[in-house]
């Protein structure tokens, strides 16, 4: 009897049962309805942002001897060459500078007001989704902490249920709840603001682009034609 209990106690401990790997999806899928909406947006937000980083990159893109071309066309009175540049170039600026030549004989004021009004929508085209992608930036974190206050709700009730036989496990679901859709909404919303302001730069690019093309434009019309 002796030697039995010396063995008991010299004999290891049971190891414990190796933790399960969780996925990604099912992390997503302990984080309950809440993650739905969140993905949904996320791929909204990319969507946008993909989208009008190929956009505002193309319209950053200007070719560097076009303003030159266009001052010589307009120079030798040659407007339908310079409107015909204009169109083949795909681009706000020769949209712009269109715009000015089809104005010629017309006061320097009402050109510089079209000219203008040409680059305000080039702009609200290039900005087209960024209320979207703002408004997504802004409610992802909110429906994480949403989706924080339901699982804790329903690890409360669970201990309600419990009475005083508490054990961790009845919470645990809340718990994945509360913690996933929290670290899910927060991803998405840094990611999202990070994504929206990098847009807003490339967006600024284009406006100073544009406001260098409308006084270069000013600037021909305003010089003497050389004889």
């Amino acid at each position: 009897m002796g030697f039995l209990q010396l063995i008991l106690q010299e004999a290891p401990l049971p190891v414990a049962k190796a933790a399960e790997k969780m996925t990604l999806l099912d992390l997503t899928i302990k984080g309950g309805w809440v993650m739905i909406p969140i993905i949904l947006l996320s791929l909204v937000a990319a969507y946008i942002f993909i989208e009008r980083f190929y956009v505002i990159r193309k319209a950053t893109k200007e070719d560097q001897n076009f303003m030159n071309r266009i001052k010589d066309y307009i120079h030798d009175g040659k407007l339908e060459a310079a409107l015909a540049l204009c169109r083949s170039t795909d681009s706000p600026s020769a949209r712009m500078v269109e715009k000015g030549i089809n104005r010629l004989g017309r006061p320097l004021q009402d050109i510089t007001t079209a000219v203008e009004n040409v680059g305000k929508l080039e702009i609200s085209k290039l900005e087209k989704g960024f209320p979207t992608l703002a408004t997504i930036t802004g409610a992802e974190p909110m429906l994480g902490f949403l989706g924080t206050v339901i699982g804790m709700v329903r690890a409360f009730y669970a201990m309600s249920q419990a009475g005083n036989n508490i054990e961790v496990s009845m919470m645990s679901d809340g718990i994945y709840t509360a913690l996933i859709t929290t670290v899910a909404g927060l991803i998405v919303g840094i990611l999202g603001y990070f994504a929206y302001n990098t847009l807003v730069v490339r967006v600024e690019r284009v406006v100073f682009n544009l406001e260098a093309t409308l006084t270069e434009f000013l600037d021909i019309l305003n010089e003497p034609v050389k004889s």
